[in-house]
């Protein structure tokens, strides 16, 4: 996102309006153009730059991790929220469209803290400061045939672990029940790093879930929001894990991402990660990168998201309901968000 202020605007228009130019009246093309960078040592991704030349009205900035800016001083200072490798391009202009153009290299090297977390320490109900439910059935828009409550039976602490339980029951109309916790309202964050620790529930039409929403779903609506799915598994496929990406033109079944097949999804708590930066988003489970999605300031994955996990049944992505299923269990140890 560009951030020019309109002070900075008004400034560049008064410059300007006072062309440097040389005995002919033709403009003088920006000069000598030096570029000096301040790298914080204190972890944050916080760099200072100073550019300088002569005959230069104004600077633009691609910090090489996705972002703009344009400055009339040449001075900035640009937070990186991931460790790397980054060129940086420096553009001086003058009023006449003449430029000159240089480039450096900044290695970062961002200490991340823990933000945010449920350890799922509490026994009872989940924890009410973080969590809040989505309700109710209808299918949520892809014919899926669970009733979502906020009942003990279907979302419980104990023993150090949250579990999302979906049970064979009628309920309004559904035969099913189960739960969806959001953090909507109560927590979001933009960039980091978000993961969980998970054990799967079995069986044919399961379609468990780790995502997030941008904040202004609720202005903009689904899929202009964006939507990041972190993980995603259906009983149908056992052990094959999806991280998808949906945003406008890529909605529904067109959602872009990949998979991975991992052993006792179902049996075995896994940790499903993503690492998130204006750059790129990166997926991983038990630490081992699978996919990579290139973020730009086009896609809305430039913003607060909030965090939901659930468990649903049947519908287009879940498939077939076995009819023999019972009950079955997403068992999550922790969530925690890291920056």
């Amino acid at each position: 996102m560009n951030k020019i202020t309109l002070i900075s605007l008004l400034l560049i228009f008064t410059t300007l309006a006072c062309k440097k130019t040389d005995d002919s009246g033709a403009d003088l093309a920006p000069s000598n153009l030096s570029i000096s960078t301040t790298v914080g040592i204190d972890g944050s991704g916080n760099v200072s730059f100073t550019a300088t030349a002569t005959n230069a009205t104004y600077y633009t900035f691609d910090y090489g991790d996705g972002q703009t800016e344009v400055s009339v001083t040449g001075i900035t200072t640009h937070q990186y929220y991931a460790s790397g490798v980054f060129t940086v391009a420096v553009v001086a202009k003058n009023a006449g469209k003449l430029t000159a153009s240089k480039s450096t290299i900044v290695t970062i090297s961002v200490v991340q803290g823990m933000i945010w977390s449920d350890e799922f320490n509490t026994p009872g109900l989940p924890d009410p400061t973080k969590w809040g439910y989505d309700l109710g059935g209808g299918g949520w828009g892809n014919n899926e045939v669970q009733y979502y409550t906020d009942k003990a039976d279907n979302a419980i602490v104990s023993d150090g672990t949250l579990k999302i339980n979906l049970k064979k029951e009628n309920n309004s109309g559904s035969q099913y029940t189960s739960a969806r916790l959001l953090s909507k309202g109560k927590f979001s964050f933009k960039y980091g790093t978000i993961e969980a620790r998970i054990k799967l529930p079995a069986g044919g039409g399961t379609w468990p879930a780790f995502w997030m929403l941008g904040d202004n779903i609720s202005s903009v609506s689904w899929p202009a929001c964006g939507e990041i799915d972190i993980m995603e598994h259906v009983g149908n496929q056992l052990n094959k894990i999806f991280s998808t990406m949906h945003y406008p033109g890529h909605s529904g079944g067109g959602g872009v991402g990949s998979t991975v097949v991992i052993s006792n999804a179902t049996t075995e708590f896994h940790v499903y990660k993503c690492e998130w930066s204006a750059a790129s988003l990166k997926f991983y489970v038990d630490n081992v990168l699978f996919y990579t999605f290139s973020n730009t300031g086009s896609y809305p994955f430039n913003q607060n998201f909030f965090i939901i996990m659930n468990v649903a049944m049947g519908g287009n992505f879940g498939g077939a309901v076995d009819p023999a299923f019972t009950s079955g269990t997403m068992e999550i140890d922790y969530v925690r968000v890291y920056q």
